[in-house]
């Protein structure tokens, strides 16, 4: 699967305070995924960092295989990190013409793009005109013009009332059907869980979870593990018929359960093939339990 962007143990400090602690993922192309986590817990700060608007203290990230300079890779990429700015008195046509001017892009697209979002009827309202919901869809729209391979959302449905969410929500599932990557900050489950199909869980800028929602919900949850000897360690879980998918995250094992077990029972398993841990942690089993679990320790 082609990698659109790898995020190997980044981390960003401010004076005193570590906002982004030590965070590898990988963005994988096809997908559509939800950084979840409390406010304050590095979000804007990981997507600040990877747009290149905020710099890292220490890391690495790369866009499309590290094949390109971050400032080319960019011009693939579609962000929405701050509420909408556009010129109030001028139309969503005026306004969208200008951001293809200062991206360098052609103005053919903008009915097709506007169209996408449910605003080619109003195409020539002056933007002071549009409600939250509106603004929010014609940035979206604006995001768009230079065909992104990713489109970056940061607290998407922010302020927004159940009519607007479920309309920025039903867009971004459109979007991902035409095959765009999709990244979206959010300290909504439920939005995760709706249109997202990876997770990467964020607590105080380390992350608690990277994966599939689906494996999140997994009926008897997972374990996460460290030890010396990784590989051994790997191998001994995927042996057991009592663990399900063994992956390896960075300097992690991630270890799904078949059946309900506690982490006692399975330090005395890998003890006895002489396997020492130095983390065990059992999450919840599903995604609710966990975000309630991090929200709660915050």
């Amino acid at each position: 699967m082609e990698k659109i962007l790898s995020i190997t143990n980044l981390t960003k400090k401010f004076g005193s305070l570590t906002a982004v602690n030590d965070l590898s993922f990988t963005i994988e192309k096809g997908n559509v995924y939800g950084i979840l986590g409390p406010n304050g817990s590095g979000k804007s700060t990981t997507l600040g960092i990877v747009l290149n608007v905020v710099n890292k203290t220490s890391g690495e990230f790369s866009w499309f295989n590290g094949t390109e300079s971050t400032h080319n890779a960019l011009k693939k990429v579609g962000a929405i990190i701050e509420r909408p700015n556009f010129y109030p008195y001028m139309s969503a046509v005026q306004n969208l013409a200008l951001v293809c001017k200062i991206k360098g892009v052609s103005t053919d697209k903008i009915d097709e793009k506007l169209e996408i979002v449910g605003l080619l009827d109003r195409k020539n309202s002056k933007f002071k005109t549009y409600s939250l919901g509106m603004k929010q869809r014609l940035a979206i729209a604006s995001a768009l013009l230079n065909d992104p391979e990713i489109l970056i959302l940061d607290e998407p449905t922010n302020g927004l009332d159940p009519q607007g969410i479920h309309q920025i929500r039903e867009i971004i599932k459109k979007i991902a059907s035409e095959g765009t990557t999709i990244l979206l900050a959010s300290h909504l489950l439920d939005e995760v869980e709706k249109v997202c199909s990876h997770v990467v869980i964020l607590r105080k800028g380390v992350s608690l979870y990277s994966g599939s929602v689906d494996a999140m919900n997994a009926s008897h949850g997972f374990i996460t593990l460290k030890s010396d000897n990784l590989e051994t360690l790997e191998e001994a879980l995927q042996n057991n018929p009592s663990f399900g998918t063994v992956k390896r995250e960075v300097d992690t094992v991630v270890a799904y359960l078949n059946k309900p077990m506690d982490a006692s029972e399975v330090n005395r398993l890998l003890f006895e093939k002489g396997i020492s841990v130095s983390h065990l942690v059992k999450r919840k089993e599903s995604l609710e339990e966990q975000f309630l679990e991090l929200t709660k320790n915050n």
